[in-house]
Order: C-alpha cells, then structure tokens, then sequence
C-alpha cells in the first residue's frame, strides 16, 4: 500500500468533482489522509485497464514495484506472476505486432520521451484484443528512472473502427453500384435530368427531358408522383411511393424514393421491386411451407441452443424416434435425456459447427428412452435466435439401412468366396480337382460337417464323387448301394428339380432304409441341390450337419444353388474340352493340308504376276517402239510437205529429203524391213492429204501417252511414286506452266486468267510432277469441250495447305463421273473421258496424295467444272 501511495501517475477521472491527479500529488503532503488510500484502490480496480510503474535503475536492471489488479481482467495473469516476470507480458503480444512493439520501446528508451503503443495481444485463453499503452518517464533523485504506466483495453473501439470502415467501404460500393433511375423533378412534374446508366429503360434521354409526368405515365400514376412531390418539397421529409406500370414483360411494380435536391426540384429514385413484391408473397408462402415441413417431416427435426443443447422446440417425428414427449424435452438437455450414446459425438457436432457453421451427415448413434439403440445421418447448421446460437438439426433414422449393409457385407463375403471358388474351379480341366475344390470351399463358408458331391447314372449307379468332411465323422466316399427300389427312393427326394432342405431328419417321413443310412452316417440336417446337365440330374451337391438340427439360411441355400449351377457349367466344360480335343487332332491335319493348298496357289499367283509384268513390258515396248518409229516417220514427211514424189520415195523404201524430222538437215530412212518389203502398186502413188498425216500423227501421240502412262502407273503400284520434295514458290510455278500451255491454249481459243497472289507462302512440293498436274487437268477441259473456254486460276489458304481452283465454263459432269473421276477403270466407250486422259487422272491423284494432300472435281451450278487439290505449306520443321 505504501508503494501505491509513493508511484501512482496521473490518469483519468473520478466522480464528485475530484481529480486522480490531484489526488496522487496530496500524497506527497504531510497533510495526506491514510484513507484516500482506498479510494486509489478503487480507481485502479475500476479501471478498464492495467496501473503499472517500471523501475529502471541505473545498472540496467527492471524492477516493478506496483501493477494493479487489472492485469487479471486485461491480460487474463495475477499481478504477481507479471511482477516475477514481467516478460510474460511480451510473450503475449500478437506475432504481426511485436516489430512495432519493440521499435517503440526501443525509441522510448533512447530518448526517455513517453511511450504510446496501440497493438493485439492474444491472452491464455485464445482470446484477440486490442491494447493502448502509455508511459511517462520520471528521474528519481538516485538517477534511476521510473516509468509510470497505462495500458487499458481498446478493443471495442477498434472493433467499432473496423466495422464502421467496413460499412463505408460497403456503402460507398453500394452507391456505385446502384442499378436504379434516379431522375430530377421540378415541382410542376418537368423532367430537368435522369441517370440510367446499369436501368432497364426503354425510352432514350431525349424522349424523356424536358417533357412533364403527364405526357409519359399513365394518369393514375402521374397523379400519385404529383402528389409525393408536393409532399417532398413542402415537407422535407423523404417521401414513399409504389406504383404499376405496363410493360413488355407485363405488369411491372415500382417504388419512387423522393428527396429534395434544390429549389423546387426533387431527386427520384425509382426502382423495380416486381422481383421483390414477388419474393415478399413467395417468403411469406415459404414461411407456411417451412412451418408445415418442420411439423410433417418424417426426420426427427430440434433446435436446441449451442452451448448447452437445450431444447428449444421439437417436431412430432423427435416425439416417435426418441420416445420423449414434447413436454418432456423442451427445457431439458440432450445430456439430461441421456440421448448420446458416446458424449465426444455431441462434442465433434459442436467443434464442426463452431468452425464451419454446418455439419453434414454426420453418423450418430442416439438412445431412446426405451434404452434402444439407433443410428441417424446428422445435419445440423448454426442459426440465431433473438442473439443466441443455436443448433437446427436433423436427424434421419438409418437403423434399417445399417442393418441391410450388415446384410450386405454378408452377402458380398459370400459372394467374394463364391468367385473365388469359380475362379479356382473353372482354372481346372481336371474334372476330380474341380469336385473336389467344390465340396472343400462349401464346407468351409456354410460350417457343415460334411459336404459332398453324389453321382446318378444308370451304368454306375448311385455313389461318392468327392467329399469333405470332419474328421469327428463317418466318410460317405465309397459308399454305393446297388439296391433299386432304395435308389430310386433317393432319386425321387430330387425329383422336378427341387432344393430338399431338413432341418431335423428325425422329423422326415421316410422309409426304414433311408433312416437307417442317416443313423450310419450320424446326419442330424441336410441340404440337398440337384446339379442338373440339361434336363437330366447328373447327381446332388449336398450339406449335412452331423453334430445336431439346423436351420438353413435363405442365403446357405441360394449359395448351395448357385454353386450347384457352376459345377454344372464346369462339368459341362469338361465333357467339351474331351471333344474339342478330340477335334482340335482332326482340325490340325486340315490344316497341315489347307495350308499346303494355300502355299501352292501363292506360287502361282505370283508366276502369274510375273508372266503380266513381263507380258506388259514386252507388249508395251514394242508398241512403243513401233508407235515411235511412225511417228518420225510421219512427222518427217509433214515437215517436208506432203507431194507424189515424197509418196513415191516411202513406197520404193527410198531416203527421204533432206531435211529428216525435225527440219535439222538428217535423212530418215525407213527400217529394212520396210525398204525391201514388196510393193504391188509401188509404181501407182496414192495422194495423202496433209489433214490424214496430222491426224495420224495425233492418234500415234494419243497412243504414246497412254503407253507411257501404263508404264507409269505399273511402277507406281509396285514400287510407289517417287517424288523430289522442295520449297516452291506456287505463284512462280504457275506461272511458268502457263507459259508452256500457251500454244495449247491459242490452238483452242481458250483464255486463263490467273488470280493466284505472287505473295504466297512456299510450298513444299515436286515442282516438275506438279507442272503435269496442272497441265493434265487443263488439258481434260480442253478435249471434252468446244474451242473458246475460259479458265480462272485461284488459290487460298486453308488450314496450313494452300487450296488451287482451275474452274471452266465449258460442259458440266454428274456426281457419279466427278466422284470416280480420278479412280482407275474401264471406261465406258461414251464416258465424256477418254482411257488417255483417264490415266493421267488417276495419275494426278497419285502424285497429289504422294505430297499429302487432296484433289478432286466438282460441277459447278451454272455451268463448267471445278478442280481443286491441296498442298502442305512450309514449316519451320520442313525448313
């Protein structure tokens, strides 16, 4: 008390009048009274805060010779403890804060000026807040320094300050944001100005200044917003109103907010509140829909508060699944209904709620207040009520869906034994392994004591085929009877296919013999399936139980069918592999002799291909040779010009002119053979006119190029066509093969003109075998239609290729002849295209596909042909 009377500061204020500063300094009086003592006391206890004085002395060390009882409310610590170590303190301030923190002291220290700091703490609880310390350095007499201090909590100031800059943020955002029409109004109702910036409006600005209420709105309305701008302006006062306007959309509703904005003039906010009159109705039918649902559910449905879970309000379904009335569980916790089958779930609900806000489907056993158990799906969400969290929960019964999985998981365990046991059974061809595995794996799920497999048959009779069985028990293998009437006894217990199921034999009606063979074997119950191939019983798969009566499953039994069935299926897969290998003996010679077969006419397909590759080559350079030979000929004598004496000098075999073929000077003369063949009439000229030679000299020309042609296409096929790729500038090959088309084109009349861009990408192509494309499709418009065509040349870019277009204006040709075009056939003796330049066509694709592109022909709507094919462009990658 002594020390608090020495170190208090000066700090707030007190009531009637009395400053705790003045107080502080009558301490220092000889007139002070001891008990103003108290009253200091009470100051610092009631302080939102924490009095603390720090004494640094001149050897640097800390002393704290008073804090006040504060510290507990502020920093959740007893005086005591921070006097021990004031360091505690520190360890408390909130990571982000702490280089603020110690620059300021820092600061403070160097200087001895006083200390403000405003910053978080977080306290041994977990909880954040905000502080604002002071000091004031005092130096003592001795040259020690003491600081007097203040650090009170700011916490609800901050938090103030933060929502209050949040809600400008959000309020300023909101004003930006406003979809609405605002519109300035005089008092006569003239509209002086609008903003319709983010409205739906349908009349421009223009339409809308300048004219009055009465000439825009229907009447009603005009008179009610005539009204509510009196009211505004002679008021003050915002005024309200809600009106209906017909629109496109139907009727729409409206809310007009007036505020004055000037001298007779007011400030219209008009907004669309048809969506909201619309949600009011449907809230409203929600709220009844709500109140019906949470009454009706099925699902159990509380609320109940957070903290504690007490029960607030229940529905009828809680009433029927826990058992408790209404009047017996609101007021109480689920804790006093003893409803928590394991409390630590009510504690996970709370930790999952308090973190997300939502809890969902959350498996949960409850206890009803008849001490059942039950499982629930949990959903809960934290809603409030007049301020207080609370839990609105709802709980689904799945007891029966629980006890179904369990069923379930059963039932998968005996259908992964099941497979199991197939795999394992059809793994086998041994047909003994595979009854055997049978009777082993049945055994071992179904916990019988003996399972085994007996056979029917008319030769063999009635015995074992394999069993398994416990030790403790008599075998049944080996055992057979050849007695008929009891065999037929045994087969009639299996008649029309029926599962025999005894859950006690001694409850059977049968005859001494068969009582007599359970008594010999110890069967107690017994489980018989027939194991059916086809329509005749093969025999039975059968269950006993030796050590007392059973009671068979549905399940036991249906998996007893169901192996029953696969034993079948693995017997029946027996007999078929014995025959198949019984075939496969047979089915191997066969094909030791098809074989043989096959390999003898490969031999003579491919003599027969070389007899045609040699027929081809000898027809086609003999002819070729032959057509050659008549074509210097005959090119020669229409170089000389065709008279008697130039006849006369063929015939008798004699040399012709001087000039030869070709104009260069040579002499021609005509093949032995020919000089000395006999001429009957060689003294008796035939004149020849000079249009017979051109026209044998076309015909030998037709005949040279499709000869070339075959020759062309036959390496083609065999060895595949051989291409010299390199960049070309298409333009600059165009033109080029324009130029060697010239005379071709001026024989015929025809035109071309050429919109092919000198600017085009390279292409990579053969630029050799591509100038014969282009010639052989010019060249097929040109034979099959009249002198005076006209061409157009174009070409685009498509997708990484460069498209040409050659279009005509010549015949037309139907879908059929352009789709099979560039096919190789047999040409029709009246197909428009001759078998010459047919191969060429099919050549040209050849050539095209060879440089990964496309071509084909299309008939134009109006007249003449289009062709068209495609070549890849340069890439970095060709480059």
């Amino acid at each position: 008390m002594a020390m608090i009377t020495l170190n208090i500061m000066p700090i707030a204020y007190i009531s009637k009048g009395l400053r705790v500063d003045e107080i502080v300094k009558s301490l220092h009086k000889p007139d002070f009274l001891p008990e103003k003592i108290p009253l200091l006391e009470a100051i610092a206890a009631n302080l939102p805060g924490m009095i603390f004085q720090i004494l640094q002395r001149q050897d640097g060390s800390i002393f704290i010779p008073y804090i006040s009882s504060g510290c507990k409310y502020l920093y959740e610590l007893e005086p005591e403890a921070v006097q021990a170590d004031f360091q505690v303190l520190y360890k408390l301030i909130h990571p982000q804060d702490i280089k603020a923190f110690t620059e300021s002291i820092a600061v403070c220290r160097t200087s001895f000026t006083p200390w403000h700091w405003e910053g978080r703490i977080v306290t041994p609880s977990g909880k954040l807040k905000w502080i604002q310390g002071t000091l004031q350095p005092e130096l003592q007499a001795a040259g020690d320094f003491l600081w007097h201090g203040l650090i009170i909590d700011i916490t609800d100031r901050k938090q103030a300050q933060e929502k209050l800059q949040e809600s400008e943020a959000r309020y300023k955002a909101i004003l930006d944001a406003i979809p609405d029409l605002m519109f300035r109004i005089s008092r006569d109702g003239e509209y002086l100005d609008l903003k319709s910036e983010g409205a739906n409006i349908t009349l421009s600005r223009e339409e809308i200044v300048g004219k009055n209420l009465q000439e825009l709105l229907p009447s009603d309305v005009a008179a009610i917003s005539q009204v509510a701008i009196a009211k505004t302006l002679d008021s003050g006062i915002l005024q309200t109103c809600e009106y209906q306007l017909p629109t496109s959309l139907g009727i729409r509703d409206y809310e007009a907010r007036l505020v004055v904005s000037g001298t007779d003039e007011v400030l219209a906010i008009v907004r669309d509140i048809t969506d909201r009159k619309q949600g009011e109705v449907a809230l409203q039918n929600l709220a009844q829909k709500f109140a019906k649902a949470f009454s009706c559910s099925p699902d159990s449905i509380t609320i109940s508060t957070l903290q504690e879970g007490r029960f607030i309000e229940v529905n009828d379904s809680f009433v029927n699944f826990s058992g408790y009335g209404r009047d017996e569980a609101i007021g109480k916790t689920s804790f006093e209904l003893n409803l928590w089958l394991h409390d630590r779930d009510r504690l996970n609900l709370v930790q999952e709620l308090q973190s997300t806000g939502v809890a969902r489907n959350l498996e949960v056993e409850f206890r009803q207040k008849s001490g059942e158990i039950i499982t629930t799906l949990l959903s809960a969400e934290v809603i409030d009520l007049d301020g207080v969290p609370a839990i609105l929960a709802v709980h689904h019964d799945i007891t029966e869906r629980k006890q179904v999985e369990a069923q379930l998981r059963f039932c998968a365990q005996r259908d992964r034994l099941l497979a199991e046991t197939l795999v394992r059974i059809r793994s086998s061809l041994n047909l003994e392994q595979i009854l055997q595995t049978t009777v082993t794996e049945v055994r071992q799920f179904l916990q019988a004591d003996r399972v085994f497999i007996g056979l029917n048959n008319a030769n063999l009779g009635v015995r074992t085929l394999a069993e398994s069985v416990d030790p403790k028990y008599p075998s049944v293998s080996g055992w057979s009877t050849n007695d008929e009437a009891y065999l037929q006894e045994l087969r009639n217990l299996l008649k029309d296919n029926l599962v025999r199921v005894v859950e006690d034999v001694t409850q059977m009606t049968v005859s001494p013999k068969v009582k007599a063979h359970f008594q010999k074997f110890q069967t107690r119950a017994t489980l018989t399936v027939p194991i059916m191939l086809g329509n005749e019983l093969f025999g039975a798969l059968i269950a006993n139980q030796c050590s007392g009566s059973r009671h068979w499953q549905p399940i036991e039994i249906d998996l007893l069918q169901q192996m029953s069935e696969q034993v079948a299926i693995a017997i029946q897969q027996s007999q078929i592999c014995q025959k198949l290998a019984e075939l496969n003996t047979n089915l191997e010679h066969q094909v030791q002799e098809r074989t043989a077969q096959l390999q003898q006419k490969m031999q003579e397909v491919e003599k027969l291909h070389r007899v045609k590759d040699v027929v081809l080559h000898t027809v086609a350079h003999d002819l070729r040779t032959s057509v050659m030979g008549n074509l210097m000929v005959l090119k020669n004598l229409l170089n000389q010009g065709v008279g008697t004496d130039a006849i006369n000098r063929l015939c008798t075999g004699e040399e012709v002119g001087e000039q030869g073929a070709g104009g260069k000077g040579e002499n021609t003369k005509l093949p032995l053979s020919h000089a000395q063949s006999p001429m009957p009439h060689a003294q008796s000229p035939i004149p020849v006119s000079r249009s017979i030679i051109e026209r044998m000299i076309q015909g030998n020309d037709r005949q040279l190029t499709m000869i070339n042609s075959l020759l062309e296409i036959n390496s083609c096929e065999k060895q595949g066509i051989e291409i010299k790729i390199e960049p070309v500038q298409f333009s600059t090959l165009l033109g080029g093969t324009l130029v060697q088309l010239e005379p071709m084109l001026t024989q015929n009349q025809a035109t071309l003109k050429n919109l092919v861009a000198a600017d085009l990408p390279l292409v990579m192509a053969d630029g050799t075998r591509l100038q014969k494309v282009l010639v052989n499709l010019i060249t097929h418009s040109l034979q099959n239609n009249p002198p005076g065509l006209n061409f157009t040349v174009s070409a685009t870019i498509e997708g990484g290729m460069i498209r040409t277009q050659i279009q005509d204006d010549g015949v037309g040709m139907s879908k059929v002849e352009c789709d099979r075009l560039f096919d190789l056939h047999v040409r029709d003796p009246q197909d428009c295209c001759s078998t010459s330049i047919g191969l060429k066509m099919y050549l040209c694709r050849k050539v095209i596909k060879a440089h990964g592109g496309e071509i084909g022909v299309m008939s134009n709507r109006k007249r003449g042909l289009t062709f068209w094919f495609t070549l890849p462009l340069l890439t970095k990658k060709g480059v």
